[in-house]
This record gives structure tokens, C-alpha cells and sequence, in this order.
């Protein structure tokens, strides 16, 4: 189908929860000298307008990132993300650092990212944002498929992010799919799952697939700004994260009752952080 655009959406509360943990790992993996991989299979464009019609329309970001904007008793667990959107502004929230343009800020000259997307219209943008940045590759590719294709990286190190539009009910076995096989082939690296919950049950499926994998070390992090409801619309976001690095159950522990606080005033929100299976 190809018709979900992220820049409806960028820095709402998901983006928020899923780019949180994501500088947490790559914080992680940067605490050694070696160098690490990242891969992003569903990239977008990497850099948002918040002042596009798109971001007008919706005003998804006013409940996400704008509520933290101004804020100075951020938790240490959140303040490296909220600096890296920073980087992009001149003081005024203007733009909003997709995934890649996240991860790509943070990388070190020994690391390397591949970055791909399928939407025709999102990845010539993609490719301009990083045409000139060393040690990225931007391909106009099926990111499952690269779970198979990219895999293992040389670098023995690193973190794939999985972050379908979850248009089609396929998508849910689709990423299992891909984790069973990228995880045949890099063990040891992290993969990073985003899910939307607009119906419980669709959840449940990927969380049974992968248990049924027998893969170990799988964290589920989730961030609600309503209670599970029937009705058409997203409650909540969380992240799956597949070999953790160790201190992320406790980081997210700590910052999850902040972000619950401050992004859901309406006291509605709740959050859980639980293993899927344990080590």
C-alpha cells in the first residue's frame, strides 16, 4: 500500500518512547571502542517539519516532544535524546530528528549505518539527508529483506531497528519473520522493535512469535496514554528489545513514571516494563 507518512506523526509520544530507547542503546553500544552497525529497516525521511500541513494537521508533536521541549528536570535517561533533537533547532522547536538522522548524529567514524526505505516519495528525501555523510548507505530496498541481506555485519557489533507502518495485518508476522532471520544469521546483536497498540490482540501476535521462537533476552518497554479501547485510534506504543544492553530495564524503569507524567497531565497513562523471556 505505501500511503503511511511518519510526518504526520513525528514527535508524538511513540516517537518519544521508541527514540528514548534508542539513544539509550546506541549509548551503550558506543561505551566500547569498536566499532558497531546500525541498520534501519523502515527509515522515513530522517528529518521532520514540524511546520509541514502534514505536522499542522494533526498536532501530534504538541502532545510528544513539545511537552519535554522547555522542561529542566528531564531525567538523566532522557536528557541525550532531547539534546540530539536539539541539534537540529536554533532554540525554537521547528524540526523533528526522525530515527536515522537520530542514530546517524551519534555515530562515531568507526561505526556505519544503512539506512532503507520503499516509499517513493520519502526516499529521495532520505538519500539527500545523507548524500554527503561518510560511512551511511541509503537504499530504496524492502527493509525485512535485509535481515537476510545485510547480515551479519563485519563489525560483529551491533543494532537493527524495526519500525514498520504497520498498514497491513501482515506486518505483525512479517517482523518475526525477519527476526528469526537476522537472528540466525547476528546472534548477538540488538534488535529494536516499535509497535503501535490500536488492538491488543495484534500485539499478542508478535509477542507469541517471538516466544515461540525460543530466542532468549527479550524486553518489552510500552508507553499508554489511554486504556486499551476498541475504538479506531493508537492507546499506546512500546518497544521489543532483543539482547538489551543491561542497564536498559533499569533506565527505563526510572524515566517511564516521568514521561507518563509529563506527556499524559490527563492521568490516563500508564506504563510497564516485563520480560518476554527472561536470559
Amino acid at each position: 500500500m505505501l500511503s503511511y507518512r511518519h510526518s504526520f506523526h513525528a514527535g508524538n509520544h511513540a516517537d518519544v518512547l521508541k527514540h528514548t530507547v534508542l539513544t539509550l542503546i546506541l549509548q551503550a553500544l558506543k561505551q566500547k571502542e569498536k566499532g558497531f552497525f546500525y541498520l534501519d529497516t523502515h527509515a522515513g525521511v530522517g528529518r521532520y517539519s514540524l511546520l509541514s500541513a502534514e505536522a499542522e494537521k494533526t498536532g501530534e508533536y504538541i502532545e510528544g516532544i513539545a511537552r519535554l521541549w522547555d522542561r529542566n528536570d528531564l531525567p538523566a535517561e532522557i536528557q541525550p535524546y532531547l539534546d540530539e533533537v536539539k541539534k537540529i533547532n536554533k532554540g525554537q522547536l521547528r524540526f523533528y530528528t526522525g530515527s536515522p538522522l537520530l542514530a546517524v548524529q551519534q555515530l562515531r567514524p568507526q561505526d556505519r549505518a544503512l539506512l532503507t526505505e520503499l516509499h517513493p516519495n520519502d526516499f529521495p528525501l532520505l538519500r539527500n539527508e545523507f548524500a554527503k555523510t561518510p560511512n551511511v548507505v541509503t537504499k530504496r530496498e524492502n527493509g525485512f529483506q535485509q535481515l537476510k541481506s545485510a547480515l551479519p555485519p563485519k563489525e560483529k557489533r551491533g543494532l537493527v531497528l524495526i519500525d514498520p507502518p504497520y498498514e497491513l495485518k501482515d506486518d505483525y508476522e512479517l517482523v518475526v519473520k525477519a527476526i528469526v532471520e537476522g537472528y540466525k544469521r547476528f546472534a548477538t546483536g540488538v534488535y529494536a522493535i516499535w509497535y503501535p497498540v490500536v488492538l491488543r490482540q495484534h500485539t499478542k501476535r508478535i509477542v507469541r512469535g517471538l516466544q515461540e521462537t525460543g530466542i532468549r533476552k527479550i524486553l518489552q518497554i510500552e508507553l499508554a496514554v489511554r486504556p486499551d479501547s476498541d475504538q479506531r485510534g493508537m492507546t499506546a506504543s512500546g518497544m521489543i528489545v532483543i539482547n538489551p544492553p543491561w542497564q536498559l530495564e533499569t533506565q527505563m524503569k526510572n524515566c517511564l513514571p516521568y514521561l507518563t507524567q509529563v506527556l499524559v497531565p490527563e492521568g490516563t497513562g500508564s506504563w510497564q516494563v516485563s520480560w518476554i523471556t527472561p536470559e
